[in-house]
């Protein structure tokens, strides 16, 4: 049975979940057990693949405690996860899938992989590519490079470095009020929740939008860049440019900003698109997103201008099927975005919806994004810094694992991600952590907001590689 088919960086866009509990088990001792399994498999350590490190948490069954999801207990995953790492993933597979125990869409949660909504009620095949993603994340662990520990390691990593890649989330953003996707309070997610989805992330579900694009566009507006000013951070990726050190921005937002900031085209890899166009569901026609601008701030679904000129063109009154677009074909009222009440099976022919040109759960990424890091920028990489993002979203979340493992590899974000070890972390408010790492290194970062604050900087107990920043109060 072939479980994975392809590179995974080349997957449709799903949500990874962070399903870490620090406290369910013993840290060190997960450590140790996954060294006496590497031991024991003699596995080779150059995988192609990376995803989230699960050895170093356990699922927290009330993360999904709400949702009608089968999923593998705590204790039920740890111990499919010291199995495949015992016997490898051919006789994993003979053993659990192959043999009926347990089926892909159940055993995908054990490697901390939500099952998406866009394969709800699909055969259980349909998980293998999910399940392969998660296997392959397991046995393609990243060790962390013990010579990198302190902050001046990481101010002499950007001094000495000339091939960085950045990998960007929403985090770089929210200083100018555009808020991320995944805090609690204050995340879109968060705020989505009044619309009664069986789960926020259906508004960017593809297979959501074909049935229903006036959920999408009734939030938009949220989401939509209302300026083009940009971050710090911005302004820091634009500083490691002019200093000819930036070998990659890779950004997972779609607000466009860097751009704004003076990424060049060819140094920026948009990778789940941005609101800069816009492309019409039906006949393919491409516009500059300030053409929809009226609609997507109205919260009113945007119809295509060519199609409804070709429409024009038509005699009166001629009549179309309505398309079904692959669901089923039984007898389907129109929805009310639009604007019509006739629910015959044939209907007057309406103009195709304009889809911003961001990438949805369920839409294959940009080939730019995989052909840029298998055939350039892996071979030439001599840091990784990701900023602002929690790495939840595959494939991106591939990137950190892909790329060599001898590569130092730096965190900034405000919260600490559990699931990759990086060699060093650097946690708090993005702006104010970049600011003092230019500070550190005499670099002058020439933006607005950068203030001649005292910034505070603590090494967490426990640990000899992360550390939180702060502007202390005046």
């Amino acid at each position: 049975m072939e479980i994975f088919h392809g590179s995974p960086l080349k997957a449709p866009a799903i949500e990874v979940v962070d399903l870490c509990s620090e406290h369910s088990i013993n840290n060190d001792d997960k450590r140790d057990d996954a060294s006496s399994l590497d031991a024991e498999d003699g596995e080779d350590d150059d995988h192609l693949s990376l995803y989230e490190d699960m050895l170093d948490g356990m699922p927290n069954q009330s993360d999904w405690e709400d949702e009608p999801v089968d999923i593998c207990t705590v204790e039920e995953s740890f111990i499919f996860r010291r199995r495949l790492r015992l016997v490898g993933e051919d006789q994993f597979i003979t053993e659990t899938v192959e043999a009926g125990s347990i089926s892909a869409k159940k055993l995908c949660t054990a490697f901390g992989i939500r099952p998406p909504p866009f394969l709800e009620g699909q055969p259980d095949y349909k998980y293998y590519p999910l399940l392969g993603l998660g296997i392959t994340r397991e046995l393609s662990k990243r060790v962390k490079l013990p010579q990198y520990n302190t902050v001046d390691d990481a101010v002499n990593l950007l001094k000495q470095s000339n091939k960085i890649v950045v990998l960007t989330g929403a985090g770089i953003s929210t200083s100018l009020g555009i808020p991320d996707f995944r805090s609690k309070k204050t995340g879109l997610y968060a705020q989505l929740e009044h619309l009664g989805l069986s789960d926020p992330q259906e508004v960017f579900d593809i297979s959501v939008f074909r049935e229903d694009p006036s959920i999408f566009y009734s939030v938009a507006k949220d989401i939509l860049p209302s300026t083009r000013k940009f971050s710090p951070t911005h302004a820091f990726i634009k500083l490691l440019q002019d200093k000819d050190k930036l070998l990659t921005n890779f950004t997972q937002n779609i607000d466009n900003l860097e751009s704004y900031a003076g990424i060049l085209p060819e140094k920026l890899i948009q990778c789940h698109g941005s609101f800069a166009t816009a492309t019409c569901v039906e006949c393919g026609y491409r516009v500059e997103c300030e053409e929809i601008y009226k609609d997507l701030k109205a919260g009113r679904v945007a119809r295509c201008d060519r199609c409804i000129r070709n429409l024009r063109l038509k005699p009166f009154g001629i009549k179309r099927k309505r398309s079904t677009n692959g669901l089923s074909t039984s007898k389907k009222k129109r929805q009310s975005y639009e604007d019509s009440t006739d629910d015959e099976d044939y209907d007057i022919a309406v103009a195709g919806v304009m889809k911003p040109d961001i990438t949805f759960f369920g839409e294959d990424l940009p080939e730019t994004f995989h052909d840029r890091l298998t055939k350039h920028d892996k071979d030439l990489v001599d840091l990784v810094l990701v900023i602002g993002t929690s790495l939840k979203v595959a494939p991106v979340s591939e990137v950190s694992g892909f790329l060599p493992p001898e590569t130092p590899q730096i965190y900034i974000s405000r919260e600490p991600c559990q699931h990759v070890d990086f060699d060093i972390d650097m946690l708090g408010e993005c702006d104010t952590i970049v600011t003092e790492l230019c500070r550190r290194a005499g670099w002058e970062l020439q933006h607005e907001m950068v203030k001649d604050d005292e910034i505070n900087v603590q090494l967490h107990e426990g640990y000899n590689s992360r550390y939180s920043f702060r502007i202390e109060s005046a």
